[in-house]
């Protein structure tokens, strides 16, 4: 079975994110957007935790799936083009942050587990060392391989998977207070960790740069702090659908089931570049050399960003693939090339939402419609000006002012010049 996944995510009981994150709405989020299996979220947290156990029941082995009576308060709203099942993965992000060799040490971790059982039992260990109830992604000062070990003595199936790993601040790889390698983060238990997840401001092609990434498995998910936000990147599975089998093809290199997956364009991402978000000032990595990475406006040292860090660790050339390399897809959220498609600065206007609305209803989810759905259907629905974006996006011929220092890069998908005759086309929607 072939299946899209994204595990790595937030509920409402994490800081800064949308009170819409509950379980009925990432049910239906997910149907919308085209996931078959998302992560719960902040499975640590105490009162989300009772909810989860109170909302989902078991379906295939390690997953489950939305108890009728709450899927009936949420199923109305999905249109029959959105009919695939979406399954439930437990899952938590954890920030650790400690000292190491004289240096404090910020990363971020996601940890996924097989059943209630393990999750009680990692949640009874962690309660004793921090409060993992005031934040869903609670905040700890414990070392990294040490929650591994937690983690492993959890179930032989639970696994962790270091997040977004190259995020200057809180990631195991990140300029700011990171490490040089994996195995140096982890320790001994190294050998323990089987896949990385790259991040919104990385893709493949940079990872495999790196000699001493080739035997991690590379995954993809959104990091989503609100319902619309799920599926910006996902993995790709072709195997049977439960947790064994997710974990199998992540862990075994021989194991053919991981498919692929899909991608923000990096430059988008909110650190691709070096800068300065106070100054506005954005810099290559070149650029950064050259002003001994040195704001231009105030002088402050700048945020060293992705593309910077890759190429300090990297012994390979671009264009080499790693060696667990897989197929991969770069995509722009719908409702973003929408928006670009019709001069708009937003992509949460009404005229947007109606747009991405009469597509999914009519040509399927929202990932289907970026990959898959024919440019003259597309048409057909929402205009030629749409479909034409979406065309430039499949082409790569995307114009993107790159993210920097927190900033989100800004997506072009036509020249200024052109942006006043898409707005006709909003009297459609």
């Amino acid at each position: 079975m072939r299946f899209s996944a994204d595990v790595h995510l937030h509920s409402r009981y994490s800081r800064a994110t949308s009170k819409d994150l509950d379980l009925e709405r990432l049910f239906l989020g997910a149907k919308l957007k085209g996931i078959q299996v998302v992560g719960t979220g902040d499975a640590m947290h105490p009162r989300w935790l009772d909810e989860i156990e109170e909302k989902l029941e078991p379906a295939e082995s390690g997953l489950y799936s939305l108890k009728p009576e709450y899927r009936r308060i949420i199923e109305g709203q999905v249109p029959a083009s959105c009919a695939a099942p979406v399954r439930f993965l437990l899952s938590v992000e954890i920030s650790n942050i400690y000292k190491r060799r004289e240096r404090v040490r910020k990363v971020h971790n996601c940890v996924f587990l097989p059943d209630f059982a393990a999750a009680r039992r990692l949640q009874a260990r962690l309660e004793r060392i921090g409060n993992i109830a005031s934040d869903g992604r609670p905040i700890l000062g414990l070392d990294s391989r040490d929650l591994l070990e937690l983690v492993l003595d959890s179930s032989p199936q639970s696994y962790l998977i270091p997040a977004h790993i190259w995020t200057p601040w809180f990631s195991a790889l990140g300029s700011k207070s990171g490490f040089d390698s994996i195995e140096e983060c982890y320790g001994d238990l190294s050998g323990q960790i089987f896949a990385l997840e790259t991040g919104l401001s990385s893709d493949p092609p940079m990872n495999w740069r790196l000699s001493r990434l080739d035997p991690y498995a590379l995954v993809s998910n959104s990091d989503a702090h609100s319902p619309r936000n799920l599926g910006r990147e996902a993995t790709l599975y072709d195997t049977e659908l439960s947790f064994d089998a997710i974990r199998r093809a992540l862990a075994d290199p021989l194991d053919p089931g991981l498919a692929g997956t899909i991608e923000f364009f990096p430059e988008e991402g909110k650190y691709h570049f070096d800068g300065h978000r106070l100054c506005k000032a954005r810099l290559s990595p070149e650029e950064t050399a050259r002003r001994k990475g040195l704001c231009p406006v105030c002088g402050a040292a700048v945020t060293i960003g992705v593309l910077s860090r890759v190429e300090e660790l990297a012994d390979r050339p671009a264009g080499e693939r790693g060696g667990r390399a897989r197929p991969f897809t770069r995509l722009v959220p719908l409702a973003e090339i929408a928006a670009s498609s019709l001069g708009l600065s937003g992509s949460e206007t009404k005229s947007v939402g109606g747009i991405c609305r009469a597509l999914v209803e009519s040509l399927g989810s929202e990932l289907s419609v970026l990959i898959e759905s024919s440019l003259d259907d597309i048409a057909r629905v929402a205009g030629e000006r749409i479909a034409e974006g979406i065309g430039r996006v499949r082409a790569g011929e995307v114009e993107i002012a790159p993210g920097y220092d927190g900033e989100y890069g800004v997506v072009r998908l036509f020249p200024e010049a052109e942006s006043a005759e898409s707005r006709g086309q909003l009297a459609l929607f």
